[in-house]
């Protein structure tokens, strides 16, 4: 029993050794399988990558060749492309060659041609100057001189006519203009004028006024700087100062103390500074209304107070500020039919009046106060001209200033729009008349213009060139000194040599 379990043992064992051996052997073999395959696997990989590297090599080179077979297509077109142009320009080149050829020829032949037109010229330069008897450097001066005699009687005759025709078109023009201008403007026949007299409810108010001893009524005219005329009119109190700005102050402050009915010293300051700041407000408020409705901008402050002014000021019972807007109006309508800046035009004429405001606190001419402020104030020297030109005391330097000066006097003369005494119009016209009479060797005297201007005819034998300057000087300084008027006034002497003779 032994023996078998031994022999038993002895077979497993020997199994196990034979299987253990085969197992080794197995996996041996197949790793060997396995390398040989991995062999065969790369020399496949290998082969395939030679036949795709030739096969790349193979498209390379037909791409190449086909490249170059177009290039040498291009090559080929672009040299034949050449050729032809190398043909056309040596074409060209040879008609220009035989052209320079043809043109040399031509000008050989002008040059013969001129020589022999030089030789018939001074041939028959030569005649003409025996026949005539003339040089040719007298000839043609001769020629000249008749040529030069013809164009200035042609050009004379034609300005002549260029004259004529253009004042019969300018006079027709200035009319139409002007009568646009009239009939488009829609203002008041009479424009207010600054009223000094306060009505009262009572004639008891009058005492009140005039206070305890009179102490109100001197608190008021040292507050305000008017006069107040307390007389027998009934319920009515008269407030007087040449400043019509401070008239106004005045004139408001005592319609307010009225009303209020406390009159003492401390109320009366207190209400004539009240009455003074609105009085300011209102021309500043004024001035720029006035700008606004006349369309003007960018005007200086100092201006616009200036113009607000003339609210309160009058000239013959027409309102300045009325005045000069109506002026803008008409100026701006006019230089609009012409054609010209209307907006700088309105300006001239919105500030040609602005000296008089000026006047009754600085020396001088509302002309010459009007001309520096504006130039103070950095206006337009078109401007500056239209208020130093408006009454003709300087030249017009421009056609704005013409037009300014005529929307002046048609806003002044025009029915209605200036108030005057006739007795006294008429006295004045007569003095005026008088005073240049009174002259020797004045023949004949006229006051035109409404007075503005005196025209004075003398004898020519009596009154020479240098005389009649110094007769215009001595009517103008005696009419300063003996008239009173408004603005300025002119005087013309005019002095005419007649030569008459009647033919039998």
């Amino acid at each position: 029993m032994t023996g078998w379990m031994s022999l038993l043992v002895a077979v497993l064992g020997g199994a196990v050794a034979a299987g253990a051996v085969f197992y080794v052997i197995g996996r041996r073999f197949e790793r060997r399988i396995a390398a040989l395959t991995s062999f065969n696997s790369e020399r496949e990989h290998a082969r395939q990558l030679d036949e795709a590297k030739q096969a790349r090599a193979l498209e390379v080179k037909e791409e190449l060749l086909r490249a170059r077979e177009g290039l040498e297509r291009e090559l080929m077109g672009r040299r034949q492309e050449v050729e032809r142009r190398q043909q056309t320009l040596d074409g060209k080149v040879t008609d220009i060659e035989n052209r320079q050829r043809s043109i040399g020829r031509m000008e050989e032949a002008l040059k013969e041609r001129e020589k022999g037109l030089a030789g018939l010229e001074a041939e028959g330069r030569a005649r003409l100057e025996r026949v005539a008897g003339l040089s040719a450097a007298d000839a043609k001066q001769e020629l000249v001189r008749a040529l030069e005699d013809e164009a200035r009687s042609d050009a004379a005759a034609l300005v002549r006519d260029i004259k004529e025709q253009a004042k019969k078109n300018a006079d027709r023009e200035a009319r139409k203009i002007v009568a646009i201008a009239i009939q488009r403007i829609a203002a008041e026949q009479t424009a207010e004028s600054t009223v000094a007299a306060v009505p009262l409810p009572s004639d008891e108010m009058k005492g009140r006024i005039i206070g305890r001893e009179g102490r109100n009524i001197r608190a008021f005219e040292t507050a305000t700087g008017v006069d107040v005329i307390i007389d027998d009119t009934p319920d009515t109190v008269v407030v007087s100062c040449f400043d019509p700005v401070r008239r106004e102050v005045g004139r408001l402050a005592l319609e307010r103390l009225i009303a209020d009915g406390r009159i003492h010293p401390g109320r009366i300051e207190e209400i004539v500074n009240k009455a003074r700041e609105e009085i300011d407000a209102g021309i500043i408020e004024a001035g720029e209304q006035a700008a606004y409705d006349t369309g003007i901008h960018g005007l200086h402050p100092e201006l616009i107070k200036l113009v607000g002014r003339m609210k309160y000021r009058t000239s013959y019972g027409q309102n300045i500020l009325e005045h000069s807007k109506e002026v803008a109006w008409l100026a701006g309508m006019m230089a609009a039919e012409l054609k010209l800046d209307v907006p700088l035009s309105k300006r001239g004429a919105l500030l040609h009046d602005v000296g008089k405001v000026m006047t009754h606190d600085h020396e001088g001419t509302h002309v010459q106060l009007g001309v520096e402020v504006a130039t103070k104030y950095g206006e337009h020297p078109v401007v500056i001209n239209c208020i130093a030109a408006h009454h003709d005391d300087v030249p017009h330097e421009s056609a704005i200033s013409v037009i300014v000066q005529a929307a002046d006097a048609i806003s002044g003369s025009r029915p209605g729009a200036r108030r005057e005494a006739f007795e006294t119009y008429v006295k004045r016209l007569g003095q005026l008349e008088d005073i240049a009479s009174s002259y020797q060797g004045v023949e004949k005297v006229f006051a035109i213009q409404a007075g503005r201007e005196v025209r004075v005819v003398v004898t020519p034998n009596t009154v020479d060139d240098q005389g009649a300057v110094r007769l215009s000087q001595d009517i103008a300084r005696k009419i300063e000194s003996e008239v009173q008027y408004p603005g300025q006034i002119r005087v013309v002497v005019v002095r005419e040599t007649r030569a008459v003779d009647v033919a039998k």
